[in-house]
């Protein structure tokens, strides 16, 4: 059968790429075109000859409000390229991951086009935007979802679903990065033999912008005290140095590295993350980590805390339904804050390992490997029937 996939960032281009492996895996005749990146072409390059890659998220991502109206027009002309493309194509399924300000208006074109249309890693509207629950009913054929704490939220909404757990499970398991040992980093990396920090300041310009300036200015509280430790600053696959090099400065004890953040995280001896996916694959890993998130200096945290719908921000936390790690929003990102508990993440064992404790119940509640190979399975009984 023939799959058209679109995935708009770097989390659905791995989830996409161990997608496509269970499809090719579960249906020998598969075939795959797709929006997506590099980990999604090497799985096709593997499988198939020619051109399956329509556009690459590197190229086509629009990061922040104020680039998706400086490039509203330029919008327009990919998603009505990729519906041309779709019809052009004739495939037996459209499958949509996670992306929803750009797949949920592909999602209603196909299915007013009359195309199977499967929605793998649902829009977080439980978090905010509920308005999209509608589209999802309107034009979605299955949804696939992957937090447990969705199960009610859908129920009530009367969503179909599929519980497939959660791919990061998968990326995780089967990533080299998490394998490998330290002194392999270092040598592979180039990142000298010290102590570090992470610091995972998001993707998105907006978020670079609201973060680096505070996350430097704790670099450099922190060094005075502990000149030994460096920050390691895992950076999104689709930036550049430039986007992190003014912010730096000439802190030689802060560094970068590009594509690696399961091994940052790894061998880090705590993690200040910019929330996101990021904390909840430390998670994952084992990384004591401190959260915090801030859009603009002008937005107060309990203004933001009202247009978000869920009591936290963390996914991990969200699963738990209670603090496994602490947060700070808008005015609470204040680096004497973030100073205290970073100490406290790094000094204070009992607290690490309480910490540890509430990650291997998180891992329990997302459940085991398989992920990608339940949704594959679904897709292919669902076209069958």
């Amino acid at each position: 059968m023939k799959y058209y996939i679109i995935a708009g960032e770097a989390s659905g281009d791995l989830h996409g790429s161990n997608l496509m492996k269970a499809l090719y895996a579960q249906d020998p005749a598969a075939t795959v075109r797709f929006w997506g990146g590099p980990k999604m072409n090497e799985v096709y390059k593997a499988h198939e000859s020619g051109t399956g890659l329509v556009a690459d998220y590197r190229n086509t991502a629009v990061m922040g409000i104020v680039q998706v109206l400086k490039q509203g027009r330029t919008l327009v002309k990919r998603i009505e390229s990729c519906q041309q493309d779709i019809l052009a194509w004739k495939p037996d399924a459209l499958v949509l991951i996670d992306y929803p300000g750009f797949n949920l208006r592909i999602a209603q074109f196909a299915h007013n086009a009359g195309f199977k249309v499967f929605y793998y890693i649902a829009p977080k509207v439980w978090g905010s935007r509920e308005s999209r629950v509608a589209q999802l009913k309107a034009y979605v054929d299955k949804l696939f979802i992957v937090f447990p704490f969705e199960k009610p939220y859908f129920e009530r909404q009367g969503v179909p679903f599929v519980f497939v757990g959660n791919p990061l499970v998968d990326a995780l398991a089967q990533s080299p990065q998490l394998t490998e040992s330290k002194e392999a980093f270092l040598q592979r990396t180039g990142l000298p033999d010290q102590p570090w920090i992470a610091l995972l300041a998001g993707s998105r310009t907006m978020e670079i912008r609201s973060m680096m300036p505070v996350y430097m200015e704790l670099a450099s509280a922190w060094h005075e005290t502990h000149p030994n430790d460096l920050f390691v600053v895992a950076a999104a696959p689709s930036r550049t140095l430039a986007d992190y090099q003014d912010y730096i400065g000439d802190r030689p004890y802060v560094k970068v590295v590009f594509g690696e953040t399961y091994g940052a995280l790894k061998h880090a001896r705590a993690a200040v993350i910019n929330s996101g996916t990021a904390s909840l694959e430390a998670a994952i890993i084992g990384t004591p980590q401190l959260v915090s998130y801030k859009l603009s200096s002008l937005v107060p945290a309990w203004l933001l805390r009202k247009y978000i719908k869920v009591k936290y921000i963390s996914l991990g936390n969200l699963i738990l339904d209670r603090l496994a790690f602490k947060e700070y929003v808008q005015n609470e990102v204040q680096v004497p804050a973030l100073y205290a508990e970073l100490t406290r993440l790094c000094d204070d064992a009992a607290y690490r390992k309480a910490m540890l404790a509430s990650y291997a119940q998180i891992r329990t509640l997302l459940g085991s490997t398989g992920a990608s190979e339940t949704a594959a399975r679904e897709i292919i009984s669902a076209l069958q029937d």
